[in-house]
């Protein structure tokens, strides 16, 4: 008899391989084509598991920085207004449960293995009489583990975030009141494609005939292929630049401190690390509303203003457009609500501040590309340059390391030749507990090819040891490159 508990569910899980782990070789040493993605497949799935997915209105985000911080943002603004609200997201930092989420809860362990095993039931059998081609894969299972769960809780509405891409992403079988296009950049090139034309047309393809789409001017090659997407889908297009603040904001963020035994959530507005905060005044249907966002820095502007104007355009759907039928529905949700869920946002790990009772404060930031490492680096341009920092870095094989080492490794260059005030900064490197985690040596030839100081351990626990013996009580640790990096760190400074 099959063990149904969670433990064997998630181990079940992870035995499935993830979708961009490089191929196991085969018996003769040769290494396997990469599975090739077919919509057709997640199609027959949800169809014999009744076609979930049909039974709630949605929302579909897609991009390659951004998408889950907007995510987060609308979800919490829908909860706010009073709707059964679903969330899925992707990666996760510390469990898988955190990916599925009913009004700001995440799923159980008891319904997770209960529903993991049901899809997997299904699909073996889909496999053995033909119908499916091979198992699905690991994002394949938990899209149509988060489609039953929200089906049974019949949720009002669901904010899904694409796993990779768009058009062949798993999420992509919901046809969604709206869709969401993210700031694109490079990345996932061996997937998505070697411009960022080509890999806007990948994204764009969560796009509907006569939908909805929502965005912002962005990279001018963005700009023209999602113009030549709406043009050809006829899509009421809508441009969240309206929803930006007009003047820089001035008020701080002061974050209410989470206590515990060794740690606190403090405010990035601390007095030694001061980054933009996110309070300032907007006007909606011609009334004062006032974002105050417990996500920092400047860039989560641009994610708050595509929440907002995706929470105006499902309480007034399709606009003045009378051919964008596919979001007929009307939300009743006032700028009160959308106040309130922007100001409850959880959404950890993004230029998130632990302050600790001993010891330097630590930085977080999931920046696992160039874009997100440019990101970075202008919040890191806000800190103090007195203040010593030590940079806790890993990144994916699969991720662009050079780039991303000359972006953020010489603002951490310790050597006599670099800037007198970085003399007492460090980097330390670590492995992540990852398939398509970059070898340390790696790391390290990284950083000696821009001849910059750098020091490796050979684990993450001994990583954040040595970054926080090394590096001052008044000093920050800042650490990036990789959501996974993150999430070990994460569940590591908490478990202090």
């Amino acid at each position: 008899m099959t063990t149904t508990t969670y433990a064997a569910a998630i181990d079940h899980l992870y035995n499935l391989g993830q979708e961009l782990a490089p191929p196991a070789p085969n018996a003769d040493g040769t290494i396997p084509e990469r599975r090739k993605w077919d919509l057709a497949h997640m199609r027959t799935l949800v169809r014999a598991l009744g076609d979930p997915q049909l039974q709630w209105p949605s929302v579909l985000i897609a991009g390659t920085n951004g998408k889950g911080s907007t995510a987060a943002t609308l979800a919490s603004i829908l909860i706010a207004a009073g709707y059964r609200t679903g969330l899925y997201t992707s990666p996760h930092l510390v469990r898988v449960n955190e990916r599925l989420q009913l009004n700001g809860l995440q799923i159980d362990d008891e319904d997770f293995a209960r529903l993991y095993f049901h899809v997997d039931d299904t699909a073996t059998s889909l496999v053995a009489e033909g119908s499916l081609p091979h198992p699905p894969s690991f994002f394949e299972v938990l899209t149509a583990v988060a489609f039953t769960w929200f089906a049974e809780q019949k949720v009002d509405i669901a904010v899904l975030e694409v796993g990779l891409g768009g058009r062949l992403d798993a999420t992509n079988i919901v046809e969604p009141l709206i869709s969401i296009l993210t700031d694109i950049a490079l990345d996932h090139q061996d997937y998505l494609g070697t411009t960022i034309a080509a890999i806007t047309r990948e994204k764009a393809g969560i796009l509907r005939p006569n939908g909805t789409l929502i965005t912002l001017p962005q990279h001018p090659e963005a700009n023209q292929a999602i113009g030549e997407a709406a043009a050809t889908l006829h899509l009421h297009a809508i441009n969240a630049a309206t929803y930006l603040p007009q003047t820089p904001p001035k008020n701080p963020v002061i974050l209410s401190e989470v206590e515990g035994p060794a740690v606190a959530f403090a405010s990035l507005n601390h007095p030694q690390g001061p980054l933009t905060p996110n309070h300032y005044p907007l006007t909606l249907n011609n009334e004062p509303l006032e974002v105050d966002s417990p996500l920092p820095g400047q860039h989560q502007q641009r994610n708050i203003a595509l929440a907002i104007a995706a929470a105006v355009e499902l309480r007034n759907p399709t606009g003045n457009n009378p051919s964008a039928t596919r979001n007929q529905n009307s939300y009743n949700i006032t700028n009160g609500a959308i106040e309130a869920g922007i100001r409850s946002t959880n959404w950890p790990g993004r230029l998130e501040l632990l302050h600790f009772n001993e010891g330097p404060d630590l930085l977080l930031d999931v920046a696992h590309n160039p874009a997100g490492a440019w990101t970075l680096r202008a919040a890191i341009a806000q800190l103090p340059e007195d203040r010593p920092r030590t940079l806790l870095f890993s990144c994916l094989r699969d991720k662009s390391l050079e780039e991303m080492s000359r972006i953020l490794f010489p603002l951490f260059d310790s050597s006599l030749d670099a800037d007198p005030a970085r003399r007492h900064d460090h980097i330390v490197f670590a492995p992540i507990s990852n398939p398509r985690a970059a070898a340390v040596d790696d790391l390290l030839a990284a950083a000696h090819a821009l001849s910059i100081p750098a020091h490796a351990a050979p684990h993450m626990a001994g990583a954040l040891a040595q970054a926080r013996a090394i590096t001052p009580p008044n000093g920050l640790i800042l650490a990036t490159g990789s959501v996974y990096l993150i999430g070990e760190l994460r569940h590591l400074a908490l478990s202090v």
